[in-house]
């Protein structure tokens, strides 16, 4: 029986599987596909961020690989919004529909107050990124975003998971300016300003918005979850009956 497709991209924490984990039952009715952004692996180094191969990569997991379609609905969450929405704008006959949770798209929103004051709160930090430890810039990053305190990285992986987070390009520099003609639902945590800006920009050019509990993570929540499944099968369902 074929299944549409759906990708999962996820931001600068956890990847893969790991990244969505109220959504791993989405197999079921779905070809379920949970990236991995360029850099992102569990045992090899990481490496610098890059929004064109991010995109790239979601192109690639669009394509007809012998399922008997191309194209699929996209999952994104956060800096993974990027890329998500940067490949619908390249290929938006393979994009069916784009879910972008926390989007951090900044670029499209450089101009609004929000964006603009976290911006110049996170710049001087980026600035000297190369210069700085792994968990120096974890640290200092996680105190300006979360105005909490991380315990000091212990493990392999939580040690790679902080060269990560230091390798992220700004994403604010992110190459994105257009917002792409697809059907688009934008989740937000309705915690902080910044993402509810995004989504307010995105809701004026046609984009639904959706709140739902869970901070920076609403896809965990029962409420969001039914968020994603709800709007993926509402498109699903448009697009049958306007081929039928």
């Amino acid at each position: 029986m074929f299944k549409q497709r759906v990708v999962f991209v996820h931001g600068a924490g956890p990847f893969g599987a790991a990244a969505w984990p109220r959504q791993h039952g989405m197999a079921l009715a779905y070809d379920a596909l949970f990236l991995r952004r360029h850099g992102f692996d569990a045992f090899a180094e990481p490496l610098e961020s890059s929004f064109s191969e991010d995109a790239a990569i979601i192109v690639r997991s669009l394509a007809d690989d012998g399922r008997g379609g191309a194209g699929g609905h996209v999952v994104a969450h956060a800096q993974g919004a990027i890329a998500a929405m940067m490949a619908a704008v390249q290929r938006p006959d393979l994009v069916f529909s784009l879910t972008l949770v926390e989007p951090a798209c900044l670029s499209l929103t450089a101009e609004l107050p929000a964006t603009s004051a976290h911006v110049a709160l996170m710049r001087p930090l980026f600035e000297v990124r190369h210069q700085l430890a792994d968990e120096d810039f974890q640290r200092e990053f996680v105190r300006r975003m979360f105005a909490t305190d991380l315990l000091e990285p212990a493990t392999p992986e939580e040690k790679r998971s902080a060269r990560r987070l230091r390798l992220q390009a700004p994403s604010w520099e992110a190459p994105l300016h257009i917002v792409p003609g697809v059907p688009t639902m934008v989740l937000t945590g309705g915690w902080e300003p910044l993402y509810e800006e995004i989504a307010g920009y995105l809701q004026e050019t046609g984009a639904r918005h959706r709140v739902a509990a869970g901070g920076h993570r609403p896809q965990d929540s029962v409420e969001g979850d039914r968020a994603i499944r709800s709007f993926i099968a509402e498109v699903s369902r448009s697009a049958s009956v306007r081929a039928s």
